[in-house]
This record gives C-alpha cells, sequence and structure tokens, in this order.
C-alpha cells in the first residue's frame, strides 16, 4: 500500500500578520500623496474645487498644455544638463579620491575622511548668500554651469563615502595578481578594480543623480531667465501671487518624477548592493 505525502504548509504567525497589516498601511501612506497628485493632474479646470475624489472625466490634454502653455520643455533640458553634468563631474573626482583613499594608507588619512563627512553636515541653504556673491561676482548667474558645480560639490562627500567604502571591499590581492599579469596599476583599477565595484559606482551615480533632479534652492535663486531655471522651478512658476494652476502643478511634477522612478527600477539591485558595501568582510 503506498504512503501517501503530507506537506506540512507554514502557518502565519500573529505577529507576522501584524508586521504584514503595519507594512501595508506604511505603503498606502506613502503612495497616497503620489495618487493626489496623478488624480488632480488628470483633472479638468473647472472640477478642481468639486467635492468628490475622482474627476467626472480625465482631462489627458493637461500633460499636452503643459508644455505648449510654459517654458517645461527648455527646463526639462536644463535639468537633464544639470544633472548629467553634476554627475559625471562626481564620478570624475569621486573614483580616483576613493581609490587613492581605500588603497593607500597615507598619513591624515581619517582627517581626510572625516574633513569629507563634515561637509554633509552643512545645509545648502546656509550657503546660498555667499555662493550667490561669488557667482555674481564671476558673472556666473544664469547658467547651467554654475548649477553643474553647485550640484556636484554638494554629492561629492557621499560618492566618496561610498566608493571609499566599496572599494575597500575588494581584496587588494586582485590587483596585485593583475599587476603580475603584466597590468599597470591603472590597467588593474579599469580592468578588475571599477568592474567589481560597479554597484557602488551605480549607486553614487543614481544618487548624485536624483540629488540634481530634485534640487531647488540653488536654482530658485541662481537663475532668473526662464531658459536656465530646472524643471522644479519651472513646476514652481506654477504656483502665482495670487493663483495656482493645480492641473498644471501637479501635471508637471508627475512629468518630473516619471524618469527617475524609472531609473531607479532599472538599477534597485545594484542601489541595494552598492549601500551594503562594507558592511560584511
Amino acid at each position: 500500500m503506498a504512503t501517501q505525502a503530507y506537506v506540512l504548509k507554514p502557518r502565519l504567525r500573529p505577529r507576522t500578520l501584524v508586521t504584514a497589516a503595519v507594512a501595508w498601511l506604511l505603503a498606502a501612506l506613502f503612495l497616497l500623496p503620489y495618487l493626489e497628485m496623478i488624480v488632480t493632474a488628470l483633472r479638468p479646470a473647472d472640477e478642481l474645487r468639486d467635492a468628490t475624489y475622482l474627476p467626472k472625466h480625465f482631462a489627458w490634454s493637461n500633460f499636452v498644455n503643459v508644455w505648449s502653455d510654459s517654458t517645461l520643455g527648455t527646463n526639462l533640458r536644463v535639468t537633464l544638463l544639470v544633472a548629467g553634468g553634476s554627475t559625471l563631474l562626481v564620478l570624475l573626482v569621486a573614483l580616483p579620491a576613493a581609490y587613492y583613499t581605500a588603497r593607500m594608507k597615507y598619513r591624515g588619512r581619517q582627517l581626510f575622511l572625516l574633513l569629507v563627512l563634515v561637509t554633509q553636515m552643512f545645509q545648502p541653504t546656509s550657503l546660498l548668500v555667499g555662493l550667490y556673491r561669488e557667482f555674481y561676482q564671476f558673472h556666473m548667474l544664469n547658467s547651467v554651469w554654475t548649477l553643474i558645480i553647485c550640484n556636484a560639490a554638494f554629492n561629492l562627500a557621499f560618492a566618496i563615502w561610498i566608493l571609499t567604502a566599496y572599494i575597500s571591499s575588494i581584496p587588494g590581492e586582485l590587483e596585485e595578481a593583475a599587476q603580475i599579469d603584466g597590468l599597470g596599476r591603472l590597467g588593474a583599477l579599469r580592468r578588475v578594480t571599477i568592474p567589481l565595484a560597479m554597484p557602488g559606482i551605480v549607486t553614487a551615480v543614481i544618487f548624485t543623480f536624483i540629488s540634481a533632479w530634485n534640487e531647488f534652492v540653488m536654482g530658485l535663486r541662481l537663475t532668473t531667465i526662464p531658459s536656465s531655471q530646472p524643471l522644479t522651478v519651472g513646476i514652481n512658476n506654477f504656483i502665482g501671487n495670487y493663483t495656482v494652476q493645480w492641473n498644471y502643478l501637479f501635471a508637471g511634477s508627475v512629468v518630473a518624477i516619471v524618469p527617475v522612478v524609472i531609473l531607479f527600477a532599472f538599477i534597485e539591485r545594484q542601489v541595494v548592493s552598492g549601500l551594503t558595501a562594507g558592511s560584511v568582510k
């Protein structure tokens, strides 16, 4: 007589159910503002003050009019230039600095890392007056290069820290073996270290890009011409002294967050790997 095998299904404990319920509740609280933003972006202008949550019909034309009735297209181009330029500048400076700090045991190494950390304690708004005077004297207001330099400066410290931690977790013996095989130090860096450190590099890139993409204060104060203002400032222009174009404001906000969400969705695993670098050796 054949014996019948029984598969025991794991029972859900009350603690697990409570944890899952709390997690879903927190997720709903965080996602609710984004849902409200999308609904308002699709709401016709004559229904903005209606008490109903969903509009009677969705005005997809808001996403078309927000481009034709404003300078949002130009602002988007400026933001792409600023985010891409500052990310490239941060990577060009942070990668050599992090590699040297991780591999060379020089005097003052800990002091250097401490000074890098101290720079993160300054709020950009506290430096705004000094930066404005400096760029004004150099005739660099209303310039894309000004925004690139500012965003790169404010994100450089984080990039150095995350890359230093990740490169430190890569055994130096791998580079030594590559040098024995005939590669120089730069060759070992390019063919061995950089490919292995790619999750950390991607993490630094995505955080720098998102920070520059969302930057608002510097763009608001250092630019006054619409053709040189970033996307966040262009969206803010829908807020007037006496009226607010809510449907255009939220439609522009949807346009602003979609590229970042798509970018983060593609490289989320590498970002998590980069953030956990150095925690386990």
